[in-house]
């Protein structure tokens, strides 16, 4: 994880000349004031939505915990909804693009989709299945593979494999 966080800097630069890239474009295109207002209007937006989203996750959260299902698709679905309405709010053109993408249903089920497999990527199986239920499982049909083969020797056994009574004592412990 630590990998990927050294490119953080360099991945918000980039972001930032492209905000400003396409501002300038768009400026140029409808008139400054024109695209000042967009961005402020957009930006007013993703705040109010903002908080319909949060408000909108926490309710399916609530709903699936007292209904006894896993919450996890009601918490990826908000938390990319959240995504979006924070793009909104944040001050850009294109980030305000990618965040009204997010808001939109077909779009929020495959981002939905993702982030779930990101997630299940990362936690353990038990803890996948507690999240989101049941997971599915594909099945390969075909001849079995063969087992590999076993590279090493097999342990020897000493004292005819009889397993010796006794007691474990470490050095310095009383």
């Amino acid at each position: 994880m630590r990998r990927g966080l050294r490119y953080v800097p360099l991945g918000l630069l980039l972001a930032v000349l492209l905000e400003l890239a396409v501002f300038v474009v768009v400026g140029r295109a409808i008139g400054f004031g024109s695209a000042l207002l967009a961005v402020f209007a957009v930006s007013l937006l993703g705040l109010v939505l903002l908080r319909r989203e949060g408000m909108r996750a926490w309710r399916g959260f609530r709903a699936a915990a007292e209904a006894g299902q896993p919450p996890g698709r009601q918490v990826t679905d908000g938390l990319v909804g959240l995504v979006g309405a924070l793009l909104l709010a944040i001050p850009g053109l294109v980030s305000g693009l990618v965040g009204l993408l997010l808001l939109v249903p077909p779009v929020r089920r495959l981002a939905r989709g993702g982030v779930q497999r990101a997630a299940e990527r990362r936690v353990s199986s038990m803890v996948a299945g507690d999240l989101f239920g049941p997971r599915r499982v594909r099945v390969r049909r075909g001849a079995p593979q063969p087992a590999p083969r076993p590279t090493a020797e097999p342990p020897t056994v000493v004292d005819g494999g009889r397993a010796i009574e006794g007691e474990i004592v470490e050095p310095g412990r009383n």
